[in-house]
């Protein structure tokens, strides 16, 4: 008995023959964000956020009207809306007249009391951003002036008006004394708190690279705490404008509070109601305006 023990062998081939690889085709998406709408979407888009802010405003300004001229219906002597819109169209019809120191258009009454409010903003912009960096960069200087703040900050803005009148003898310089005291708290408050708020990451490179006060105030602590500047600017121009209405009128002269008060002498309620909405529009603007820059210097842009 025999067994076969051949077994059949395969030869392999040297060398292959060839080998290309070839690359896959794929298609890489584009990411969302650099895809650009088109000008007629970016229209419509821009169109319809238009509509959608404006909308509610229109409405909150027909429910205004509706409640002034159920209350001027329901009491004498109360100007309709209708009535104040005619006496409104006489005085912007010539708001730059001079018939007397005392008789000025309203134009020149509130560019008086702007002209105040900017002498006494300003100088609280002056003293109160210096001492809100100090205050937040040095805890000896913030422990020394933090009870002062605390005390005095509370206090009511018409308060310090005789002060003013003691300290200057004269109604000028007491009603810019008064937007000075009112306004300066916000930008000193806010001031403080953005320094303090800067990561000690920031300090502890500037400790190491040996840079001087002065440096890293410049450098490092005004961009940082810039935003929080801003925020304090914008809250100390409301309260400077809702000031110089009041310290006008105790005072006299020319200013808007002043052009209130003698209307009302006058028993001129719809010029009154006309003053009233231009100061909430000159305050809306400024407010505005302010948000405006604070925005192009935060963070996100």
């Amino acid at each position: 008995m025999s067994i076969n023990t051949k077994t059949n062998v395969v030869a392999l081939a040297a060398e292959p023959e060839s080998a290309e690889i070839l690359p896959l085709k794929t298609t890489i998406p584009t990411p969302p964000a650099l895809i650009k709408p088109a000008p007629a979407s970016r229209l419509r888009k821009g169109v319809h956020g238009a509509v959608k802010k404006a909308v509610p405003g229109v409405l909150g300004a027909m429910v205004l009207i509706v409640l002034w001229q159920i209350a001027a219906l329901s009491s004498s002597g109360f100007p309709t809306p209708l009535k104040t819109w005619e006496a409104a169209k006489i005085i912007f019809a010539e708001p730059f007249y001079i018939a007397g120191p005392n008789d000025m258009g309203i134009g020149w009454n509130v560019l008086a009391s702007l002209k105040r409010v900017a002498l006494g903003f300003g100088l609280a912009a002056l003293v109160g951003i210096p001492l809100g960096f100090l205050i937040g960069r040095f805890s000896f200087i913030a422990n020394m002036l933090n009870p002062v703040i605390a005390l005095l900050r509370p206090v009511s803005p018409l308060a310090w008006l005789p002060i003013g009148l003691l300290l200057f003898q004269r109604a000028e310089p007491a009603s810019a004394w008064t937007i000075f005291i009112c306004s300066i708290w916000p930008m000193i408050l806010n001031t403080a708190e953005g320094v303090m708020r800067i990561p000690q990451d920031y300090l502890n490179v500037a400790r190491v690279l040996k840079l001087s006060e002065f440096t890293v105030m410049r450098k490092i602590l005004f961009p940082a705490v810039l935003p929080h500047i801003l925020t304090g600017v914008r809250l100390s121009i409301g309260i400077a404008w809702l000031v110089i209405v009041a310290a006008e009128m105790l005072t006299g002269g020319v200013g808007i509070g002043f052009w209130i008060w003698n209307e009302w002498n006058n028993l001129n309620v719809e010029n009154i109601i006309i003053a009233i909405l231009l100061i909430g529009v000159v305050g809306m603007l400024l407010e505005q305006g302010l948000m405006a820059i604070a925005r192009r210097f935060s963070y996100g842009s």
